[in-house]
């Protein structure tokens, strides 16, 4: 009895691997940046501790920056194939406690 093929080839763990790092790297970006500055705000650290966590800060704030503007332009693309469908500015919450 053989075992039914899966989808975990290089190709298809590449395929999937190359989908899902953009999401990841993002949130763990996120985490890391905000580990950085609860760091920078307790004052513990020297000041050369201090810039090196402020360089990797900046760093990784403008990696998300791109990837958001990424995300943007993924967005944009995806409405604007829908025509026919009309995208309208968020009012935000509607009070209904009057």
């Amino acid at each position: 009895m053989s075992k039914a093929p899966t989808d975990k080839t290089p190709a298809a763990e590449a395929e999937t691997s190359a989908d899902a790092p953009p999401l990841a790297a993002f949130e763990s970006s996120v985490a890391e940046l905000e580990s950085l500055v609860e760091s920078l705000e307790a004052g513990d650290i020297s000041l050369e501790q201090a810039l090196a966590k402020f360089e990797r800060g900046v760093t990784l704030a403008r990696q998300c920056q791109t990837m958001l503007k990424s995300a943007e332009l993924r967005v944009d693309q995806l409405v604007g194939q829908a025509p026919e469908e009309r995208v309208e500015p968020f009012a935000g919450p509607v009070n209904t406690a009057d």
